[in-house]
């Protein structure tokens, strides 16, 4: 659905801030629900939220192609945005949902392994998706990626009904206010985690040159959708090969430093993309920022797991999410911003430059993080 609608916009706009706007659009009603959509999956059904995320974003997908097909009237433009500000409601529940039936199933021990092969699958999703709605868009239409789209949504709810696991008894009612602060609390004291959060965080906000892809593809590679598909999947590609990886050798020992140095990683294959001229050696480029994302999301993933108590696990994935999770529509707005303004090469060389930044911060202020070793948290 994402590879669809950046190029839908883009191709009703041709303007970098309306594809930013994409982010923006789903963001601000992610902010809105995911504290509560926290505290709903701590004292409630972590399952029940998770199908009903899945059955809103198949609802979203059936009216985007209703509206490639020409079944509304009004501006085109409006109408995408007001369907991707559902997907920010969905989007607020799925991660809570998923992060409270991951400890349901999984023994402590197997968390650092279990969030490789999470990321792993995951990624796939993400390279077998871009390059399935390029494909889809060229040959068959927008109204078609669309149809395919909540298909997929429909499965990824009968996939979360099929799951053979029992539920804890609904928690003790708590004010929600009360608990959605605890959780607040709880996050902000904690030294390793806020640092992982924030240091995700900024980095996604800065480096978030996937956003523009529909742009460079216009306006520098001279490329189709199809092409589009090829590099918004070459990320996953390499985060699929790292995940896979580390459910062999899980980073165990120094995984402060490694998280450190992944994310360096990212900002310097952002520069290296921005400067790329070619449409495979950008291709490469972005391959190897999926390395480093890989191992970014495998430890942060794992480190969080580790850190929370099993009941504040919903709360702690939504705060999670708010931080990160809203970072890349936020990075996707700032993009668009800084393109509009700095130009679109200039823009993605200033993120990756201040990824590397915010690197150094975090390395200075979360000594914590630096030092971490996994089995510290155990």
């Amino acid at each position: 659905m994402a590879i669809v609608v950046g190029w839908h916009i883009y191709e009703l706009t041709h303007d970098t801030l309306a594809l930013g706007l994409i982010g923006l659009a789903e963001v601000i009603p992610y902010f809105c629900c995911a504290l509560f959509a926290g505290y709903a999956v701590d004292h409630h059904s972590r399952r029940l939220f998770g199908v009903l995320a899945c059955l809103l974003i198949f609802l979203t997908a059936l009216t985007l192609a209703a509206l490639s097909a020409g079944q509304f009237v009004g501006n085109p433009v409006v109408w995408i945005y007001c369907a991707i500000a559902f997907t920010g409601v969905a989007r607020a529940f799925i991660g809570p949902s998923y992060s409270a039936m991951f400890a349901l199933i999984l023994r402590r021990d197997q968390y650092a392994r279990a969030s490789g092969i999470g990321s792993a699958i995951f990624q796939f999703g993400l390279v077998v998706g871009p390059v399935l709605g390029g494909i889809l868009v060229g040959w068959a239409g927008k109204a078609t990626a669309y149809g395919v789209s909540a298909g997929l949504c429909l499965i990824a709810a009968l996939a979360l009904l099929s799951l053979r696991v029992k539920e804890p008894p609904a928690a003790a009612s708590v004010p929600i206010f009360s608990s959605i602060g605890e959780g607040l609390r709880f996050v902000f004291s904690n030294q390793i985690i806020l640092g992982a959060q924030s240091l995700d965080m900024f980095a996604v906000l800065f480096g978030g040159a996937v956003s523009m892809l529909p742009a460079f593809i216009h306006d520098i590679f001279h490329y189709g959708p199809e092409g589009l598909g090829i590099l918004r999947a070459a990320p996953a590609i390499g985060a699929v090969m790292t995940g896979l990886i580390l459910t062999r050798y899980p980073l165990n020992l120094r995984a402060g430093y490694w998280l450190l140095g992944a994310v360096a990683g990212f900002g310097l294959c952002m520069i290296g993309f921005a400067l790329s001229v070619n449409f495979w050696v950008a291709g490469l480029v972005l391959v190897f920022s999926g390395v480093c994302d890989g191992v970014s999301v495998v430890l942060r993933t794992t480190i969080m797991q580790l850190a929370t108590p099993d009941a504040m696990r919903g709360r702690v994935s939504a705060i999670n999410g708010i931080f990160i999770g809203s970072s890349n529509e936020l990075g996707a707005f700032e993009s668009g911003i800084a393109a509009r303004f700095m130009g679109l090469v200039p823009s993605v060389i200033f993120g990756g430059i201040m990824t590397l930044t915010v690197v150094a911060a975090t390395a200075k202020l979360a000594p914590k993080l630096r030092r971490l070793e996994l089995h510290q948290l155990n």
